[in-house]
């Protein structure tokens, strides 16, 4: 599922601050990244059934290498995907409400953080 309404489609800001706001809202870069994109992911874990969902929000290097702090970095549409063991994550899946709000929510407080 993509969220193609976000306001963080053609957003662009240096690594550093990127960084920050991420970090702030406990989203993830880890190993998600090589000198010109990045994945930051934001884990959900259901625990009455264990089903694991990702907030992935893309991003690409317009200026710079990524881990340079002033790199300008461009962030894309954010996408929602299921976890499925040892597959892989699907996209084109039904999601539940709460999670699709919950993600939303993350995505417009990124959105009024960036401006």
């Amino acid at each position: 599922m993509q969220f193609e309404e976000s306001r963080l489609n053609g957003k662009v800001l240096p690594f550093s601050m990127l960084e920050h706001i991420m970090h702030q809202h406990g989203i993830i870069r880890a190993g998600q990244w090589d000198y010109e994109r990045i994945t930051y992911d934001y884990k959900f874990e259901d625990m009455t059934n264990g089903d694991v969902y990702y907030l992935r929000i893309p991003c690409r290097v317009v200026e710079g290498e990524v881990e340079r702090a002033h790199a300008k970095i461009e962030v894309l549409n954010p996408y929602l995907g299921k976890h499925y063991y040892p597959h892989g994550v699907e996209y084109n899946e039904e999601f539940p409400k709460n999670i699709v709000k919950h993600c939303k929510k993350l995505i417009d407080q990124i959105a009024a953080e960036i401006h």
